[in-house]
Formats: C-alpha cells, structure tokens, sequence
C-alpha cells in the first residue's frame, strides 16, 4: 500500500483492487463500511470518504436503507451515462442500433498506443448505427483489444439486444468507468453521408473517445459522427 497516499486513498485503491479481481461483481453489494473498516484496519470514518469518492465517481452507488453496489451498466441509471446525444425537444427516444461490420484488423500506431497493445496485438473493429426514432443519428467505430474480447462478434453483439457497455460487462467482465473525449466539427464524407441519411458535406460532430476499465486501463477506442440536426451534446459540468 502506497504509504504517501492519504490513507482514504489507500483504501480507495483496496477496493478498487477488489472490483477488478472480481470479488465483488457489477450489482453486488460491498460489505458496509463498519464491516470495510474492520477488514483494512481503519476506522469507519475513512472507510466512509474511500466509499464516498467511488460512488461520487460512479464506481459504486448507495442505496438508501439497502446498501452500497457496484454500479453495472445494467441498471437503467447508468445506461446513458456515456451517451451524451439528447433530443433538441422532447425526452431521450427510444434508441436501436445495427451492426454493419466486424472485423479484427490491426491498429494504427496511435491506437496501440492509446491502448497500450503489445506488438502484434490487433483489434476488434465494430462499426455501427445508431437511430434515436427511425432516423439514423450515431455512426460509431470502435475499437477494443482482440485478446480482452476474445469471441466478440457482431451476431452476439445483436443478440444481446441491448447497449454495448452493458454486452461487455455482462459477456466479458469488464466495467467501463470513466472516459476522455474530444469533440470536433467535420462535415459529412460520402459513407457517412450514405449511412446517416444526409447529404454530403452536411455538418457532423465528431467525437473521439478513449475508455477505461478499472486502474486507468484503456479498453476501447471509439469515434463517433453524430447527426445533430434534431439532437444536441449534453453534459453535466460540476
């Protein structure tokens, strides 16, 4: 335990340690914090600010008179969390997708980097649609480690019918707990044009994602050109 660390933070890391070896799963309860303190030798005030920080980040959440969980893409509070596209009126409609393509390739220099692959490792190409309604509205292409999703594919994928944070947890164990984003305006080539129904040279948000996985692992790269026409980028700052 890094001793130069506050010692909420040491426990802060302990659990997380424990999330990612699995002792505790997407949806199970954690321990109560007096029972928390006990087993790292703390009191129960520290064990309470190392639990308020993971739930503050979404790692876990408190239920009242029931307990703390390990937050699962599962349940519908965290469905969205990632998916920033709102209507410009009205509530979040209902959201379908379809796969086009998918594929293992080799990535670029940058995304072995980003994802910190070992030479020779490749990745699993996704590419997908989005429609909010009837209307095609997200075109994602993403990019996961092969050797993390061994048995990914696009049939499983559909199957699953449901959202993709939720398949990869649900199928391969991992948690998608934070990400970093970059947002840029392009403007329509021919197959994104062709796949969201616009014209080319219609304007497009880009955004460009990186996501990680417990102790600031990167598992997935995405880019994502969304039609806001009718739809706006959402996020909540504070």
């Amino acid at each position: 335990m890094p001793t130069f660390a506050p010692l909420y933070r040491q426990i802060r890391a302990l659990i997380l340690r424990s999330l990612k070896d699995r002792e505790w799963k997407p949806g199970d309860m954690i321990p109560s914090e007096t029972e928390l303190a006990a087993r790292f030798g703390v009191s129960h005030g520290t064990a309470r600010r190392a639990i308020d920080e993971l739930a503050a980040e979404n790692v876990l959440v408190r239920r009242q008179g029931r307990g703390t969980f390990v937050a699962s893409h599962l349940q519908r509070v965290n469905q969205f969390r990632f998916l920033k596209l709102r209507p410009d009126e009205g509530d979040l409609e209902s959201l379908g997708g379809k796969v086009l393509e998918c594929r293992r390739t080799r990535p670029t220099a940058t995304m072995a980097r980003q994802l910190r692959l070992r030479p020779g490792e490749a990745v699993i190409l996704t590419r997908r649609v989005l429609r909010f309604g009837e209307k095609g509205t997200v075109l994602d292409e993403i990019w996961l480690p092969a050797e993390r999703f061994k048995g990914f594919s696009a049939e499983g994928f559909e199957s699953y019918q449901g959202l993709l944070y939720g398949y990869l947890e649900a199928e391969f164990g991992v948690q998608m707990l934070r990400a970093e984003e970059r947002l840029k305006a392009v403007l329509a080539q021919s197959e994104q044009a062709e796949v969201l129904g616009v014209e080319v040279g219609t304007p497009l948000l880009q955004v460009d994602r990186v996501s990680f996985t417990y102790e600031e692992q990167p598992v997935e790269v995405r880019r994502g050109y969304y039609d806001t026409a009718r739809h706006h980028y959402f996020n909540h700052l504070g």
